[in-house]
């Protein structure tokens, strides 16, 4: 057991996660992984298997032999193509150990389509308080004043538009404001890190005063019961900054994260807040990413085998992605999920952002790694101040980077808290431009499905 706090809540004997979840279209490869774990006090031999459709031998995917040793937990994985397979389907894993049998079952809708996108968002990051009080000044006041009920309205306000996976952008800031997370404003290296937390933490007591006492577990809670997936971020500690110090730090907090809300049936997996340069950084910059995901993923996977370890990188300036292929050959390996952001807004001299996906994409393919797109719902103004905050972005742009950009499996966007806000929730971060958004999305989102028909 680690130093952080084991809650009273046992995790669960198995768990299934496929990466990505529903929706998906008939253009990927879906990524089926099952974790196992034994809560007892001596080793157990288990025999498990993954079926698509029926637990039959003609729909079997995948059969493994194990012994784990006790309090351990291991996985099963398999890929299976989605073309051809047009519909709703459920994929089944299913573990005996003795005289125990334990099944889980996961629904998949796949897509017919000529590319990988679905063309509509699959979730998106919720700040539970932007990092900056410049950029979050539009609507970092309401965010502080969210009560309990007011998360969870948020939640099911996702879960209406199908926006079903929340990462969560940060769990513990700097505490020193503004702008905390930027480069270069600390000396973590000599005067420590010290951290106000987004969460009840026992790493970082100090809190940063919100409305919810604990808006994760909320948030999970409420996820857990409308069958959502829950990414808590595991940050910030500074952007960009992959040096041992915050590799350190970041397995505790991911410890700390699973312990407290692994028991969750919503917990998908770990975002790493940190972001990244275009070009991975300077020649050590690179050293360091490359060392900090081939420890800190494989240690994520021994507290859940099954759940997988996200990166979202900007896309500036984009003349340093040409060079940087070796660098990002080196890092996907050791990433499960590469979710870059700024398409866009990429100019040259550099590439198009076109040119930017189709190169990125072959990396994810060349190195197993899962390609997802950080879709931008937000602009940037100056305020009265002549500060800079984010405000909703319209949605002609959203659809034409659907059309533009279409090689990604899933979108996600940044941001849903303060960019797109249901008429119904009685607290409205981001005002009636996030309104207008939502609504805009909905209709949206409503035209796509009427179009595709119904589903067989």
């Amino acid at each position: 057991m680690s130093s952080a706090t084991k809650t009273n809540h046992p995790y669960p004997d198995i768990s299934l996660t496929l990466i990505p979840p529903t929706p998906v279209t008939d253009q990927i490869i879906l990524d089926i992984r099952g974790a196992i774990r034994n809560a007892t006090d001596s080793a157990k031999r288990y025999q498990a298997a993954i079926y698509f459709d029926a637990e039959t031998p003609a729909s079997l995917l995948h059969s493994a032999r194990m012994e784990i040793g006790p309090h351990s937990a291991a996985g099963i994985a398999c890929k299976v193509p989605t073309q051809g397979h047009a519909g709703i389907h459920g994929i089944v894993m299913v573990v005996r150990s003795d005289a125990d049998t334990w099944r889980q079952q996961q629904q998949i809708e796949i897509l017919a389509s000529k590319e990988r996108s679905t063309r509509r968002l699959g979730g998106a990051w919720v700040d539970l308080l932007h990092h900056s009080i410049e950029e979050g000044k539009p609507y970092n006041s309401e965010l502080r004043q969210m009560t309990d009920s007011q998360w969870r309205e948020l939640i099911q306000a996702m879960h209406a538009v199908e926006q079903n996976i929340v990462v969560i952008t940060a769990t513990v800031l700097p505490n020193r404001a503004p702008n905390d997370v930027f480069p270069d404003k600390h000396k973590f290296e000599t005067d420590g890190y010290h951290g106000n937390s987004l969460y009840p933490s026992r790493l970082h007591p100090d809190r940063v005063p919100l409305g919810s006492d604990d808006p994760l577990e909320t948030i999970f809670d409420e996820a857990d019961r409308l069958g959502m997936h829950v990414m808590p971020g595991v940050g910030w500690y500074e952007l960009f900054n992959y040096s041992p110090a915050s590799l350190e730090w970041h397995k505790r907090v991911a410890d700390e994260l699973w312990q407290r809300y692994g028991h969750h049936a919503s917990f998908y997996g770990w975002y790493v807040s940190e972001e990244a340069k275009a070009g991975l950084g300077s020649a050590r910059e690179r050293e360091d990413m490359v060392e900090f995901f081939r420890e800190f993923t494989p240690y994520c996977h021994c507290l859940a085998p099954d759940k997988p370890v996200m990166l979202a990188p900007g896309l500036w300036p984009s003349r340093d992605l040409r060079g940087a292929e070796d660098a990002y050959r080196k890092v996907l390996p050791h990433v499960d999920i590469l979710c870059p952001f700024a398409f866009y807004r990429i100019w040259r001299p550099g590439m198009t952002g076109e040119e930017a996906s189709d190169m990125l994409e072959s990396l994810c393919k060349e190195t197993g790694c899962h390609f997802w797109m950080d879709e931008e719902t937000f602009d940037v103004w100056k305020t009265a101040d002549d500060k800079i905050g984010l405000v909703p972005r319209g949605i002609d742009g959203i659809k034409n980077d659907f059309e533009r950009f279409t090689n990604f499996e899933k979108i996600l966007h940044y941001s849903f808290a303060g960019m797109m806000c249901s008429p119904t929730m009685s607290r409205k971060p981001g005002g009636e431009p996030a309104v207008q958004l939502y609504l805009d999305y909905q209709r949206y989102l409503e035209r796509l499905r009427a179009a595709a028909g119904p589903i067989k």
